[in-house]
């Protein structure tokens, strides 16, 4: 008897070869087994290497015209868009505004399952009109399988606004990329679970997306060097980073570094600017204004060698501490 199912066919449906038995696994066997299946969805991710590249420029150029990165997607996929949105503000200092995201079934189906909400391409279409993209805008649709409705409607409306597209699925063979700007597609194949994609193609979506809004963020001068330059405040674990990051930067004492923020308003990069080149804090700003925020045109120093000599000199060290 034939069956019919649009989703048989899917990779992120099919049934893994590899992993047939593992119902009568031991834990240590379960771990080894997942591991392997981790390295096969490694593999894939840096297959689309030139792909994720080409994102994080598409991402960065928007960002630099004052527009928005919008995520869409359903289930783990629009749970895993939704962590990058929350995660933009402490970690850059972005506008809540700047990096958003839409989940289907809203903010209910973030911490509970909402079945049936992925396959309304209506209310896709909806959600996305509700925030009026624009030209401006780079929508990144997530779907693991490339069929959730729910997105296909957000995103096909969103073209129509004129912004830009692009769309995350495991699935390369999806025919959503035909209308897109940019499709990022690891083919992780089966799943350990077969259809449980917040496994491997979860995982595989993660990466992608943290590295479409790292790259972005790091090419717009969010960071000097591998340093959160940019980062918020508002716990005293964050205020320790900031003391220390100007620490580093400055050789400021620990101490003087704590008084030197409250003069910048706990503003890192301003206080930087300010002990390295003697500017009070409302020149400091007007500076990195000009610099277009980037620490490294607004001091015209190149941190590297700082941070290499530091670590370097840690370790040595350590080495003769456990000579």
């Amino acid at each position: 008897m034939a069956v019919r199912s649009k989703w048989q066919s899917l990779p992120t449906e099919a049934i893994n070869p590899a992993t047939l038995g593992i119902d009568k696994l031991n834990p240590d066997d379960i771990v080894e087994l997942m591991l392997g299946e981790d390295r096969k969805m490694l593999a894939a991710v840096q297959r689309e290497h030139e792909r994720i590249a080409v994102g994080i420029e598409m991402v960065a150029s928007a960002l630099r015209k004052e527009g928005r990165i919008i995520f869409v997607g359903a289930g783990t996929s629009g749970r895993l868009g939704v962590l990058e949105s929350a995660e933009m503000p402490p970690t850059f200092s972005t506008n809540p505004n700047l990096v958003q995201a839409i989940m289907a079934g809203g903010r209910g189906a973030i911490f509970a399952a909402k079945e049936g909400v992925e396959d309304n391409y209506e209310e896709g279409a909806r959600s996305i009109m509700r925030m009026s993209p624009t030209k401006r805008d780079v929508v990144i649709g997530v779907s693991a399988s490339g069929m959730t409705q729910f997105v296909r409607g957000a995103l096909t409306r969103a073209r129509r606004a004129g912004a830009r597209i692009i769309f995350v699925t495991c699935d390369p063979h999806s025919e959503l990329q035909t209308f897109v700007d940019l499709t990022i597609s690891p083919a992780v194949g089966a799943e350990v679970i077969a259809g449980s994609t917040r496994l491997k193609a979860g995982t595989a979506t993660k990466m992608v997306l943290n590295m479409l809004t790292t790259g972005a963020m790091v090419r717009i001068g969010k960071t000097y060097g591998n340093l959160m330059v940019d980062v918020q405040t508002g716990s005293e674990k964050l205020k320790d980073r900031a003391r220390r990051i100007v620490n580093i930067v400055t050789g400021l004492e620990y101490d003087d570094a704590d008084k030197l923020l409250k003069k910048a308003h706990w503003n890192v990069k301003a206080a930087i600017v300010m002990q390295k080149t003697g500017l009070p804090y409302p020149k400091a700003l007007s500076r990195l204004r000009k610099a277009h925020d980037s620490m490294r045109e607004a001091l015209g120093e190149d941190i590297e060698p700082r941070l290499r000599g530091m670590l370097q000199g840690a370790a040595e060290a350590a080495n003769n501490g456990g000579g």
